[in-house]
Protein backbone atom coordinates (compact mmCIF):
# COMPACT_ATOMS: atom_id res chain seq x y z
CA UNK A 1 0.00 0.00 0.00
CA UNK A 2 1.38 3.44 -0.96
CA UNK A 3 2.66 5.42 1.98
CA UNK A 4 1.40 8.98 2.28
CA UNK A 5 3.55 11.71 3.79
CA UNK A 6 2.17 13.89 6.57
CA UNK A 7 1.96 16.87 4.19
CA UNK A 8 0.22 14.80 1.52
CA UNK A 9 -2.23 13.44 4.09
CA UNK A 10 -3.00 16.99 5.20
CA UNK A 11 -3.81 18.04 1.62
CA UNK A 12 -5.93 14.93 1.12
CA UNK A 13 -8.09 15.46 4.21
CA UNK A 14 -8.27 19.15 3.31
CA UNK A 15 -9.94 18.32 -0.01
CA UNK A 16 -12.58 16.36 1.89
CA UNK A 17 -13.64 19.53 3.65
CA UNK A 18 -12.60 18.66 7.21
CA UNK A 19 -12.26 21.66 9.52
CA UNK A 20 -8.71 22.91 10.04
CA UNK A 21 -8.78 22.02 13.74
CA UNK A 22 -9.79 18.44 12.94
CA UNK A 23 -7.04 18.15 10.33
CA UNK A 24 -4.52 19.50 12.83
CA UNK A 25 -5.75 17.05 15.47
CA UNK A 26 -5.37 14.11 13.09
CA UNK A 27 -1.84 15.16 12.20
CA UNK A 28 -0.89 15.57 15.86
CA UNK A 29 -2.26 12.12 16.69
CA UNK A 30 -0.31 10.60 13.80
CA UNK A 31 2.89 12.32 14.87
CA UNK A 32 2.44 11.16 18.45
CA UNK A 33 1.82 7.64 17.19
CA UNK A 34 5.07 7.70 15.22
CA UNK A 35 6.97 9.02 18.25
CA UNK A 36 5.42 6.37 20.50
CA UNK A 37 6.27 3.58 18.04
CA UNK A 38 9.79 4.89 17.57
CA UNK A 39 10.30 5.11 21.31
CA UNK A 40 9.11 1.54 21.73
CA UNK A 41 11.59 0.36 19.11
CA UNK A 42 14.44 2.13 20.92
CA UNK A 43 13.29 0.74 24.29
CA UNK A 44 12.98 -2.84 23.02
CA UNK A 45 16.37 -2.67 21.30
CA UNK A 46 18.00 -1.33 24.46
CA UNK A 47 16.47 -4.07 26.62
CA UNK A 48 17.47 -6.71 24.09
CA UNK A 49 21.09 -5.62 24.32
CA UNK A 50 21.25 -5.75 28.11
CA UNK A 51 23.35 -8.67 29.26
CA UNK A 52 24.51 -9.96 32.62
CA UNK A 53 28.02 -8.61 33.32
CA UNK A 54 30.83 -10.99 34.19
CA UNK A 55 32.30 -8.49 36.64
CA UNK A 56 29.78 -6.07 38.18
CA UNK A 57 32.38 -4.78 40.60
CA UNK A 58 31.43 -4.35 44.24
CA UNK A 59 29.18 -2.07 46.26
CA UNK A 60 28.10 -1.51 49.84
CA UNK A 61 24.94 -3.52 49.29
CA UNK A 62 22.90 -5.62 46.89
CA UNK A 63 19.21 -5.06 46.18
CA UNK A 64 17.08 -7.62 44.34
CA UNK A 65 13.50 -7.02 43.24
CA UNK A 66 11.44 -10.17 43.54
CA UNK A 67 9.67 -11.57 40.52
CA UNK A 68 11.54 -14.73 39.63
CA UNK A 69 13.84 -17.37 41.07
CA UNK A 70 16.60 -16.41 38.63
CA UNK A 71 16.78 -12.93 40.17
CA UNK A 72 17.14 -14.34 43.69
CA UNK A 73 19.75 -16.87 42.61
CA UNK A 74 21.81 -14.14 40.95
CA UNK A 75 21.59 -11.83 43.97
CA UNK A 76 22.55 -14.56 46.45
CA UNK A 77 25.48 -15.52 44.24
CA UNK A 78 26.69 -11.92 44.28
CA UNK A 79 26.43 -11.88 48.08
CA UNK A 80 28.36 -15.13 48.35
CA UNK A 81 31.07 -13.65 46.13
CA UNK A 82 31.41 -10.72 48.52
CA UNK A 83 30.10 -8.14 46.03
CA UNK A 84 28.17 -6.43 48.83
CA UNK A 85 27.97 -6.44 52.62
CA UNK A 86 24.24 -7.13 52.82
CA UNK A 87 21.40 -8.19 50.54
CA UNK A 88 17.89 -6.73 50.52
CA UNK A 89 15.18 -8.88 48.96
CA UNK A 90 12.42 -6.37 48.19
CA UNK A 91 8.77 -7.19 47.63
CA UNK A 92 8.62 -10.62 49.23
CA UNK A 93 5.21 -12.29 49.49
CA UNK A 94 3.98 -11.96 53.11
CA UNK A 95 3.35 -15.72 53.35
CA UNK A 96 6.88 -16.66 52.27
CA UNK A 97 9.10 -17.66 55.19
CA UNK A 98 12.80 -16.75 55.29
CA UNK A 99 13.59 -20.47 55.49
CA UNK A 100 11.64 -21.09 52.27
CA UNK A 101 13.60 -18.38 50.46
CA UNK A 102 16.91 -19.64 51.82
CA UNK A 103 16.19 -23.17 50.67
CA UNK A 104 14.88 -22.06 47.28
CA UNK A 105 18.09 -20.18 46.54
CA UNK A 106 20.39 -22.77 48.06
CA UNK A 107 22.06 -20.04 50.09
CA UNK A 108 24.34 -20.86 52.99
CA UNK A 109 22.23 -20.88 56.15
CA UNK A 110 24.67 -18.81 58.20
CA UNK A 111 25.18 -16.27 55.41
CA UNK A 112 21.43 -15.91 54.95
CA UNK A 113 20.90 -15.41 58.70
CA UNK A 114 23.57 -12.76 59.07
CA UNK A 115 23.46 -10.78 55.84
CA UNK A 116 20.02 -10.97 54.19
CA UNK A 117 17.12 -8.61 54.91
CA UNK A 118 13.58 -9.16 53.65
CA UNK A 119 11.15 -6.40 52.70
CA UNK A 120 7.47 -7.41 52.65
CA UNK A 121 5.97 -3.92 52.31
CA UNK A 122 6.75 -3.13 48.67
CA UNK A 123 3.88 -4.02 46.34
CA UNK A 124 5.30 -2.63 43.10
CA UNK A 125 8.41 -1.02 41.62
CA UNK A 126 7.63 2.32 43.28
CA UNK A 127 7.44 0.53 46.61
CA UNK A 128 10.68 -1.32 45.87
CA UNK A 129 12.44 1.99 45.37
CA UNK A 130 10.93 3.56 48.51
CA UNK A 131 11.76 0.61 50.76
CA UNK A 132 15.25 0.33 49.28
CA UNK A 133 15.85 4.00 50.04
CA UNK A 134 14.87 3.48 53.69
CA UNK A 135 17.08 0.41 53.96
CA UNK A 136 20.12 2.15 52.49
CA UNK A 137 19.69 5.10 54.85
CA UNK A 138 19.27 2.89 57.90
CA UNK A 139 22.49 1.03 57.08
CA UNK A 140 24.42 4.11 55.89
CA UNK A 141 25.07 2.46 52.52
CA UNK A 142 26.08 4.72 49.64
CA UNK A 143 26.17 2.25 46.75
CA UNK A 144 24.17 -0.77 45.62
CA UNK A 145 24.05 -3.38 42.88
CA UNK A 146 20.47 -3.57 41.56
CA UNK A 147 19.35 -7.03 40.43
CA UNK A 148 16.25 -7.59 38.32
CA UNK A 149 15.29 -8.94 34.89
CA UNK A 150 16.58 -7.14 31.80
CA UNK A 151 13.12 -5.98 30.68
CA UNK A 152 12.42 -4.58 34.16
CA UNK A 153 15.77 -2.83 34.58
CA UNK A 154 15.04 0.54 32.85
CA UNK A 155 11.98 1.28 34.98
CA UNK A 156 13.64 -0.03 38.15
CA UNK A 157 16.65 2.25 37.68
CA UNK A 158 14.37 5.19 36.89
CA UNK A 159 12.36 4.73 40.09
CA UNK A 160 15.41 4.02 42.22
CA UNK A 161 17.49 6.90 40.89
CA UNK A 162 14.55 9.14 41.84
CA UNK A 163 14.14 7.71 45.34
CA UNK A 164 17.68 6.71 46.31
CA UNK A 165 19.41 10.01 46.89
CA UNK A 166 23.19 10.40 47.13
CA UNK A 167 23.77 6.81 46.04
CA UNK A 168 25.63 4.95 43.31
CA UNK A 169 23.62 2.27 41.49
CA UNK A 170 25.13 -0.52 39.42
CA UNK A 171 22.64 -2.43 37.23
CA UNK A 172 22.86 -6.21 37.15
CA UNK A 173 20.29 -7.35 34.57
CA UNK A 174 19.30 -11.01 34.70
CA UNK A 175 18.67 -12.45 31.24
CA UNK A 176 16.35 -15.46 31.19
CA UNK A 177 15.43 -15.15 27.50
CA UNK A 178 17.90 -13.74 25.00
CA UNK A 179 16.48 -10.87 22.97
CA UNK A 180 19.65 -9.29 21.61
CA UNK A 181 19.15 -10.70 18.10
CA UNK A 182 15.72 -9.13 17.69
CA UNK A 183 13.99 -12.36 18.78
CA UNK A 184 11.33 -10.27 20.51
CA UNK A 185 9.89 -9.38 17.10
CA UNK A 186 8.88 -12.99 16.52
CA UNK A 187 7.59 -13.71 20.03
CA UNK A 188 4.08 -12.64 20.97
CA UNK A 189 4.83 -13.08 24.67
CA UNK A 190 8.06 -11.04 24.47
CA UNK A 191 6.23 -8.28 22.57
CA UNK A 192 3.50 -8.20 25.21
CA UNK A 193 6.01 -7.98 28.09
CA UNK A 194 8.12 -5.32 26.38
CA UNK A 195 5.09 -3.23 25.38
CA UNK A 196 3.69 -3.39 28.92
CA UNK A 197 7.04 -2.39 30.39
CA UNK A 198 7.40 0.42 27.87
CA UNK A 199 4.05 1.97 28.78
CA UNK A 200 4.85 1.62 32.49
CA UNK A 201 8.25 3.21 31.88
CA UNK A 202 6.64 6.20 30.15
CA UNK A 203 4.21 6.61 33.05
CA UNK A 204 7.09 6.42 35.55
CA UNK A 205 9.08 8.94 33.52
CA UNK A 206 6.18 11.38 33.52
CA UNK A 207 5.58 10.93 37.26
CA UNK A 208 9.22 11.30 38.30
CA UNK A 209 9.57 14.36 36.05
CA UNK A 210 6.58 16.08 37.67
CA UNK A 211 7.34 14.97 41.23
CA UNK A 212 10.65 16.47 42.41
CA UNK A 213 13.18 14.53 44.42
CA UNK A 214 13.76 15.41 48.05
CA UNK A 215 14.95 19.00 48.29
CA UNK A 216 18.69 19.48 48.73
CA UNK A 217 19.63 15.90 47.90
CA UNK A 218 21.75 14.78 44.97
CA UNK A 219 19.99 12.21 42.74
CA UNK A 220 21.44 8.71 42.60
CA UNK A 221 24.06 8.07 39.92
CA UNK A 222 23.78 5.02 37.66
CA UNK A 223 27.10 3.48 36.70
CA UNK A 224 28.04 0.67 34.36
CA UNK A 225 29.37 -2.64 35.62
CA UNK A 226 33.08 -2.90 36.42
CA UNK A 227 35.65 -2.10 33.77
CA UNK A 228 36.41 -4.98 31.47
CA UNK A 229 33.09 -6.67 32.12
CA UNK A 230 31.26 -8.53 29.42
CA UNK A 231 28.19 -10.66 28.90
CA UNK A 232 27.64 -14.02 30.45
CA UNK A 233 24.74 -16.41 29.89
CA UNK A 234 22.53 -17.37 32.80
Amino acid sequence: MRRTSARGFEREVGRRGLPAIVRAGIIVVLCLGFVFAGGFLVFATHVGRLQTPIDPGSADAIIVLTGGVARLDAAVQLLQEGRGQRLLISGVNPVARPLDIQRATGANEDLFACCVDIDRDALDTIGNAAESAKWLEQNAFRSAIVVTNNYHMPRSLLEMSHALQNARLTPYPVVTNRLDGGQWLASRNALRVLFTEYTKYLAALARTTVMPSRSGDVPAVIVEAGAGSGPVER
